[in-house]
């Protein structure tokens, strides 16, 4: 893997540039990070979002991409396939017209396979892409990108400000949250069958986020009917109503199969509350960043004993204490993508 690369801050002197991000323009559904980032780039840089008119057809210097997958999917198989060719275009005019490509690594592949058309497509990108941007701070985690796209490591930001204004009730005892949107790779299943095993009346467990299909949906109902220790909110909630979840826990449980980088677990985070997650090299990177007793990790699958001895480790907390997040303020990481978004041009022209 190519080491990532020292970031400079931009100055009131910068050039100009034009970036074209891989999402769409922001709304009230548009993921918080992104919301973030975009408010934290310098005034040197001119937003554009996505669509596939502007993608073919106007100016601009760098194109920014957010889990790619997306420019490529659609609920329907002609919508899919459509999207799909307009995407073509869009990389042949990327290598044609040799404007860089930075892609930032939220993940190191899609969580659900898209199909062979899709694969490629996403080949494709990769060999087009200039620099990627690292959010976790983990150390020899292979990314599966290509040799000759040099990496920046740029954090991901915290959400202390986005949820400033918020009401963060005081911590329930006993009470194990899991939010987020409910897919198969976030191992909700195994944390319901792990919280079945705990014996204890005094814990409780919540569920909150939209399931991604019935079969989630169903797996989180049944799991309510037949244990009243565990409650369910399932549909997309708004920053309020998510603050209250989160404040109420006493621990958040994230037993992902795949963790490269999680929102959910620099939110809770962001909020003052522990989480229980899966060791990995970022994982570990972010629990001796924060600080002690911050983020519990453990390996192998979850089970009764890991999810109730973690629960007992929170006995005591001082609920005025918080985890330390200073090296992931918005504004430094907004000059930072600002530099990487130079280097690119630079090492796309060179």
């Amino acid at each position: 893997m190519t080491a990532a690369h020292p970031l400079t801050v931009a100055t009131p002197a910068s050039p100009r540039i034009t970036v074209l991000q891989s999402t769409g323009r922001p709304d009230d559904t548009t993921n918080p990070y992104l919301m973030q980032l975009f408010g934290a780039l310098p005034p040197a840089v001119e937003l554009r979002y996505f669509s596939i008119r502007d993608a073919l057809l106007s100016r601009y210097d760098v194109f920014h991409v957010h889990w790619p997958e997306y420019l490529l999917r659609h609920d329907t198989w002609l919508g899919t396939a459509a999207k799909q060719v307009c995407m073509f275009l869009v990389l042949l005019r990327l290598w044609a017209m040799r404007i860089p490509v930075v892609r930032t690594l939220h993940n190191l592949r899609p969580h659900e396979d898209g199909g062979r058309r899709e694969r490629a497509l996403l080949a494709w990108l990769d060999r087009l892409t200039t620099r990627r941007i690292r959010i976790d701070a983990g150390a020899g985690n292979d990314d599966g990108a290509p040799a000759q796209a040099a990496a920046d490591t740029i954090l991901h930001g915290h959400y202390c400000d986005w949820f400033a204004t918020a009401e963060v009730p005081a911590s329930v005892l006993g009470r194990l949250l899991h939010f987020g949107l409910l897919r198969p790779y976030k191992g909700v299943e195994g944390l319901l069958a792990s919280f079945h095993d705990i014996a204890d009346g005094d814990i409780s467990l919540r569920i909150v986020g939209n399931p991604a299909s019935a079969t989630m949906r169903e797996a989180v109902q049944a799991a309510c009917s037949h244990d009243p220790r565990v409650g369910a909110l399932l549909q997309y909630v708004d920053n309020d109503v998510l603050a209250h979840e989160i404040g109420q826990a006493q621990l958040v449980v994230l037993p992902y199969r795949q963790m490269l980088n999680s929102g959910a677990l620099l939110l809770a985070l962001s909020l003052a509350r522990p989480v229980l997650a899966p060791w990995s090299g970022a994982n570990a990177a972010i629990a001796e960043e924060v600080g002690e007793g911050w983020l519990t990790l453990y390996r192998g699958e979850l089970d009764a004993a890991t999810l109730a001895a973690a629960l007992r480790r929170q006995a005591g907390r001082d609920p005025r204490a918080r985890p330390d997040l200073s090296r992931r303020d918005w504004p430094t990481l907004g000059a930072q993508h600002y530099d990487s978004y130079l280097r690119a041009l630079h090492d796309m022209r060179r």
